[in-house]
């Protein structure tokens, strides 16, 4: 979603937002834009499209200031336009940035009208900057103006405001989307993530929900959600400035992808002793909690949805537990019946997607009593919301179509279908040959990777290609659900993903040679059925791409296409079958000259419902 960052310094600023609005660019945005105040007046600047546009515009109309705010805006209320591009300012007297959706915005508009304000933009955000303008002419400070006019807002918002009747202050507010505080020397900044700050602060303050927080150069005070002074602490990131540059990689995504044998690696670090998974590792009451619970519920959306169906699969088959899954968006609206002593967990890539915070909120309302977090950012609302938290320690993700995040999931859900399954019908041998595919992952994946050649010659049959079908069978359908979303998310060719089983009920109807159907054939079980799924698609003349373990007797021939991947275990072989379908996305989205890191209307996290 939108991106804010800010900060008040004695230093020029400018430099400072331009670069952290560059590096919230993997948010997804449709416009950019800051205001700075210098010599008790707001300047603004704001641009359609690109960071790159707001640059040239700078550039061509320079600023200097000690305090100024800037944004990406990801249009919500509003279609993207200049005017309804962040700052949004009042009376030419308070400027206002936002991430997140003011519910009750057009009550708000309709008494604010009738008190004389004129409207210059279609958002809900406009409405913020006016409530704080009278705010402030009845309590005479900016902070008390916030901290009053805060209670009107219905809905999830985080704020950065200045004003030129207090030209030192920048005050920051959250409620249901992220913000953090940068501490620096004699100075404070404001963002949406902290990778918007690592070149000026590796120390960040996360506010809570509800916090409201005055910055100065040389003073910040936060205020809890009932209005009362409180301290929080002060964390050090481990990530570096350069951790987010593409480096020698045409784009952050393909850099993602090869990047996923060492972030799988770091799944595993330290939680294994003796190649034996350690269960302190996983939180210091975690035996406590496995031993109570009875079964699982699985809550997530998007790509985390569907490392969640794989590990259905995982904790029924391999663990013994009993297992359900749903679409957080769903689940809070649903009234659903939570088994008794079920594990709640969460999977989420950013830990600030907004459905799956709502629908933990709901499984505590309806009594569940455990929850853990399978998340990539340790400082993240649903960590702190979760009884347990599961890093994936994927580092930094900043290209949109998710990559290493989704495989660093499987890997550590992984883990507790070890941790649980110990406890129902896993073995002491199975879980040893489980342990060791997951040592052996790196290195296969590795040699999966030695095909990128091969996958991109295969991506130029795709080129003028407007659908495409995707089969796998078992612990492959959400493999190939996933592989089916990552082509339509940066290539916009429509394409759809079945069960094999399936294709006899409908999908067979679409097979023809413009219709390319991709299917996933690890060596299992299924395999033979599979067969008869692809024997189908080629005598009606459909183009056929099949991603088969190297073990098996099939070869390419007039109308099916066959990758041999490196021979996998069962278990574990989601894992690796993902990675073909990911390399196949992407070189398809190059073909089609998309913006692989920032497909068109997608943001990174979808931080409102």
């Amino acid at each position: 979603m939108c991106g804010i960052v800010a900060g008040v310094a004695q230093r020029n600023v400018l430099p400072i937002l331009l670069e952290g609005l560059r590096r919230l660019e993997y948010r997804g945005y449709d416009s950019a834009g800051l205001a700075i105040i210098d010599n008790q007046a707001i300047h603004r600047r704001r641009a359609l499209g690109k960071v790159k546009e707001l640059e040239n515009l700078l550039a061509a109309e320079p600023l200097n200031g000690l305090i100024g705010i800037a944004h990406t805006r990801w249009a919500t209320h509003g279609a993207p336009s200049t005017q309804n591009a962040h700052p949004h300012v009042s009376r030419e007297h308070i400027a206002v940035v936002h991430n997140g959706i003011i519910e009750n915005h057009e009550q708000l508009k309709a008494a604010q009208l009738g008190r004389g304000h004129v409207f210059a933009s279609e958002t809900d955000t406009e409405v913020i900057a006016h409530e704080f303008y009278d705010a402030l002419q009845v309590t005479g400070t900016l902070l008390d103006a916030v901290k009053h006019a805060v209670k009107r807002f219905d809905g999830a918002f985080a704020l950065g405001v200045i004003s030129v009747s207090e030209p030192d202050t920048l005050i920051a507010c959250r409620k249901g989307s992220p913000l953090v505080i940068g501490v620096g020397i004699g100075e404070y900044f404001i963002a949406s993530d902290v990778a918007a700050l690592l070149p000026v602060t590796q120390r960040f303050i996360f506010l809570e929900d509800g916090d409201v927080a005055e910055l100065k150069i040389d003073h910040l005070a936060i205020f809890n959600a009932a209005g009362e002074p409180v301290e929080r602490p002060i964390k050090k990131s481990q990530l570096t400035a350069d951790a987010v540059d593409k480096g020698d990689y045409r784009h952050y995504m393909l850099k993602e992808i090869y990047e996923q044998p060492f972030a799988l690696s770091q799944v595993l670090e330290g939680r294994f002793i003796n190649q034996k998974l350690n269960e302190n590792a996983l939180g210091h009451n975690a035996s406590r909690i496995f031993d109570a619970i009875k079964s699982v519920q699985l809550i997530a959306c998007g790509t985390s949805y569907h490392a969640g169906l794989v590990a259905q699969y995982w904790f029924e088959e391999l663990a013994g537990i009993p297992c359900r899954i749903e679409v957080a968006s769903e689940f809070r609206y649903r009234q659903p019946i939570l088994a008794e002593n079920s594990l709640v967990i969460t999977v989420s890539q950013s830990g600030e997607t907004a459905d799956t915070l709502a629908a933990l909120m709901e499984a505590k309302n309806l009594g569940a009593n455990y929850s853990i977090a399978v998340c990539n950012v340790a400082e993240s609302s649903l960590v702190r919301e979760s009884d347990l938290a599961l890093m994936t320690r994927a580092g930094p993700e900043i290209g949109v179509a998710s990559t290493k995040a989704f495989t660093t999931q499987l890997a550590t859900l992984m883990l507790l279908v070890i941790a649980l399954g110990r406890r129902y019908k896993l073995s002491e041998m199975a879980e040893e040959k489980i342990t060791a595919q997951l040592f052996a992952l790196p290195g296969t994946i590795e040699k999966v990777l030695e095909l990128d050649g091969e996958i991109k010659a295969l991506s130029e049959s795709f080129a003028e290609k407007q659908h495409a079908l995707f089969l796998g069978r078992g612990a492959h359908y959400p493999i190939a659900m996933e592989g089916a979303l990552k082509l339509k998310e940066i290539s916009y060719i429509h394409a759809e993903a079945y069960p094999a089983g399936e294709l006899k009920h409908g999908p067979l109807a679409l097979i023809d040679a413009d219709m390319p159907v991709i299917t996933v054939a690890p060596n299992n079980s299924l395999l033979e059925k599979l067969r008869s799924n692809i024997h189908e698609v080629s005598a009606r003349g459909g183009q056929l791409i099949v991603f088969m373990d190297e073990t098996l007797r099939q070869s390419s021939s007039q109308n099916v296409r066959v990758i041999k991947i490196p021979q996998v275990d069962n278990e574990v072989s989601p894992i690796v079958f993902t990675i073909p379908l990911q390399l196949l996305a992407y070189h398809v989205a190059v073909l089609k000259g998309t913006d692989v890191d920032q497909p068109r209307n997608l943001a990174k996290s979808v931080t409102v419902e």
